[in-house]
């Protein structure tokens, strides 16, 4: 067997006894789960996250950044093989339950760590030559990191509740959403364009494709289960660099005025200007804000790295007033939860992404944009070619390598009943809730 560079830098020497070679290999697993994600700067260089997924150095447990399209015949066929190989798994009995016993980790020991290895077994996250040790040694958190990663959650490799959750949702089930899922992506089987990009919504991700393979992978926020993000074929039509942005109706009745009956300075400390119908400012003390007389006027938030929408709007022709765009919240990217918006898409790394979209534009690269997003005015640029868009309901797929990924059915469109695995009892609400980017153009 060939060994890579990390096996032969951390398999242990065979003069060692299995006790000692345990330890170490514990040892360097414990170690490198002591070494913190990387965080990136913002754009604004604020220090705020935009998170890079973390994967464990084993070449064979990693769950790589796929480079085959969601949206593709290829995954299709994994797809297919995928519920072919669950089916097994069923005809088998499945794979039981782990005891709930959270935060199990490197060096628990019990039965409950047995069945921990059976259930990782069964389903190819952990080698079938582990053995059965009541022993939650390296392997084990290896294992449990590929689950994790596989089930849309932080790559702890420390069993949480959200894991055990995901651990003990029956083999019959994901096989159910394997065959609805199977249906939505064969839907997806024409000529889906040169150059597009696909959001899926459970996923909360987006993908540029170009060519048959994925160009970037974004980390995304979309719509929470009560302002949900729509399933939607659309195209990307312009940039709005330091957009304003015009509180919607629906915000204005659900969010605003509560915050303002709440907090008087709220619309004045978030740079929020209210506007009458002869488009001349009022101020705030000019309303009563317990009564509906709040809904007559137009609120408009300044430019601003702290503007809703961050530095950049992407807009998409839709009926539902949805686009994608930046946010100055970019610590949202680093949750396991990001069903967070009012039903518009935040994307990491937007600036990439925004690059990608204007590669058409003659002198618009990325040092061009960064002076556009500098320069603090409002630039709209129209795209030289209309890019497709895909907002998808995608919550169980399985790429080439044989990796099967399972999301939450957030909005209850499989219909399976499945119980919620990340952060189901998160608080749904939004620090920034009244100045959230929601179902309306500018």
């Amino acid at each position: 067997m060939l060994l890579s560079d990390d096996d032969r830098r951390f398999r242990a020497p065979r003069a060692l006894t299995g006790r000692v070679a345990a330890l170490l290999l514990s040892t360097v697993a414990v170690a490198s789960f002591a070494v913190p994600a990387v965080a990136q700067e913002d754009d604004a260089g604020s220090g705020q996250a935009e998170w890079a997924q973390r994967y464990d150095s084993d070449a064979r447990q990693q769950v790589k950044k796929e480079s085959t399209p969601t949206l593709s015949p290829a995954t299709v066929a994994a797809t297919e093989a995928a519920v072919t190989q669950y089916q097994g798994i069923v005809a088998q009995g499945g794979w039981g339950t782990v005891p709930n016993v959270v935060n199990m980790h490197v060096g628990s020991k019990g039965q409950a760590v047995a069945a921990l290895r059976h259930r990782l077994q069964v389903t190819g996250d952990l080698d079938q030559a582990a053995g059965m040790s009541p022993v939650f040694d390296a392997y084990v958190e290896a294992a449990v990191k590929r689950f994790q990663a596989r089930h849309g959650l932080g790559q702890t490799g420390i069993v949480s509740k959200e894991t055990v959750t995901a651990l003990n949702i029956p083999a019959d089930l994901r096989l159910k959403q394997l065959e609805t899922n199977l249906i939505r992506l064969r839907s997806f089987s024409g000529d889906l364009g040169q150059r597009f990009v696909m959001a899926n919504i459970p996923a909360a991700s987006v993908e540029t494709v170009e060519n048959g393979v994925v160009f970037s992978h974004h980390v995304a926020g979309v719509g929470k289960v009560d302002r949900q993000s729509p399933v939607m074929q659309t195209k990307a039509t312009d940039i709005n660099f330091n957009p304003y942005w015009t509180v919607p109706a629906s915000i204005i009745r659900k969010d605003l005025i509560p915050k303002m009956q709440a907090d008087p300075n709220y619309l004045s400390d978030n740079h929020i200007r209210i506007f009458n119908k002869d488009n001349q400012e009022v101020p705030s003390s000019s309303i009563n804000w317990h009564s509906m007389d709040a809904t007559n006027y137009k609120y408009r938030e300044d430019p601003g790295i702290n503007n809703s929408l961050g530095v950049v709007r992407i807009n998409i022709g839709n009926p539902y007033g949805v686009y994608m765009h930046d946010t100055p919240t970019k610590g949202v990217f680093g949750d396991d939860f990001r069903f967070v918006s009012s039903g518009c898409i935040r994307v990491q790394n937007v600036r990439d992404y925004v690059a990608w979209l204007l590669k058409d534009n003659p002198g618009w690269d990325r040092d061009k944009i960064d002076e556009a997003i500098r320069s603090g005015e409002r630039i709209d640029v129209k795209l030289a070619a209309n890019v497709p868009v895909y907002w998808v309901y995608i919550t169980a797929w399985a790429t080439p390598d044989g990796v099967v990924q399972f999301r939450d059915d957030i909005y209850n469109r499989d219909g399976l009943g499945a119980p919620g695995t990340v952060a189901s009892a998160a608080d749904q609400g939004d620090d920034n809730s009244a100045v959230e980017p929601a179902l309306q153009q500018d």
